[in-house]
């Protein structure tokens, strides 16, 4: 039915180019020697030229031989001989009447019954698109900058804010505020400790934990045990990942747990005291845990209402994370678990620590 309707070659010729003018992005119909047999209007009103201009001349010889890119010529040549189609070649090129601009170029070969070859050239103006796409990484690398240097600065905050506390609580004559000092010139150094070993991690999205806590209770062990105190901090067990922002706030709890074992957990003549500090994962579900030898204290202390600034963050901290926190402790020592763990079938409740 097609060929009998369109039987005359001018007809058939009038409806090809009808359908080339209708295309959106600009089109080039080309035959086997890569002379421009027809042209979109998108072509021309984009690029600037004449129908007259264009017809008949080779494609790379068009306007000031501007087309006229070396390996996008030696593709085009290769198409036919080839039989093989051009697969969104990117074209990046000064026109003198337009500027520059940014091209994906795909090509295809049509074939007749009479052994009749042309290669249809589908030219997509994607100079918007890659504008914006360097906009944007000039952009990130501006927030890598800004965020770099507020990092920087936080760091030499805290540690400003650390030395001028030290220095009050060496000058005041109260023995109660002079330990309050103490206790948050500790806080201070452990938030330090915790940005800036996240930092080194922060373009991962997620951390080793292990070498994470290990990092941060050297920081508390360094800040906090006294040589006179023979109390050792360790890391044990298998460690896992999680995310930095999970990793952050586990990372405050492990400090404000191990800043009360120190406080509390330890008489003055202890000897070969020991706090233990765990993480381990499986699958979605996780256990902090920090133990120590110490000489206990009542069930339930961190489930207890305004029983300290301590337990108050580590409480809010645990909600954060969606888990619970369990107290176990008896004269051999003190072990408070944060555990997360999701039931099979979507049960949405957290299991508590053994």
């Amino acid at each position: 039915m097609f060929r009998k309707r369109f039987s005359e070659v001018e007809d058939a010729c009038a409806l090809a180019q009808a359908i080339v003018d209708t295309i959106r992005e600009p089109l080039v119909v080309l035959d086997k020697d890569l002379r421009v047999v027809a042209a979109s209007r998108s072509f021309y009103v984009k690029f600037s030229v004449d129908p007259g201009d264009t017809q008949g001349k080779r494609f790379y010889e068009l306007g000031d031989r501007e087309w006229d890119i070396p390996k996008l010529r030696l593709l085009l040549e290769k198409i036919i001989p080839n039989q093989s189609p051009m697969d969104e070649y990117e074209v990046e090129h000064d026109f003198p009447r337009i500027g520059r601009r940014v091209m994906l170029l795909k090509a295809c070969i049509v074939r007749y019954e009479k052994a009749h070859t042309n290669i249809l050239l589908g030219i997509e103006d994607i100079t918007v698109q890659r504008n914006l796409e360097r906009d944007k990484d000039d952009l990130l690398r501006q927030k890598d900058v800004l965020l770099d240097e507020l990092r920087h600065r936080v760091a030499n905050s805290l540690q400003i804010i650390a030395s001028i506390i030290m220095m009050k609580a060496r000058s005041v004559e109260s023995e109660e505020t002079r330990r309050h000092l103490h206790d948050a010139h500790i806080r201070v150094i452990s938030v330090a400790a915790v940005q800036e070993h996240l930092h080194a991690s922060a373009g991962i999205g997620s951390m080793e934990m292990q070498p994470y806590l290990t990092k941060l209770c050297e920081a508390l062990a360094h800040s906090m045990i006294g040589e006179d105190q023979e109390v050792s901090l360790r890391v044990i067990g298998q460690g896992g990942r999680a995310t930095c922002r999970d990793a952050e706030s586990l990372g405050l709890i492990v400090t404000e747990l191990v800043i009360n074992s120190l406080k509390h957990a330890f008489k003055a003549k202890t000897k070969d005291g020991q706090i233990s500090v765990s993480y381990e994962v499986s699958g979605t579900d996780w256990k902090l845990s920090v133990v120590d030898n110490g000489i206990g204290k009542p069930d339930g202390v961190f489930a207890q209402p305004k029983s300290g600034l301590g337990t108050g963050i580590v409480k809010a901290l645990a909600k954060q994370l969606d888990s619970q926190v369990v107290t176990l402790s008896g004269p051999e020592g003190t072990a408070v678990s944060i555990t997360h763990a999701t039931f099979a079938g979507g049960e949405g409740k957290t299991q508590p620590a053994a």
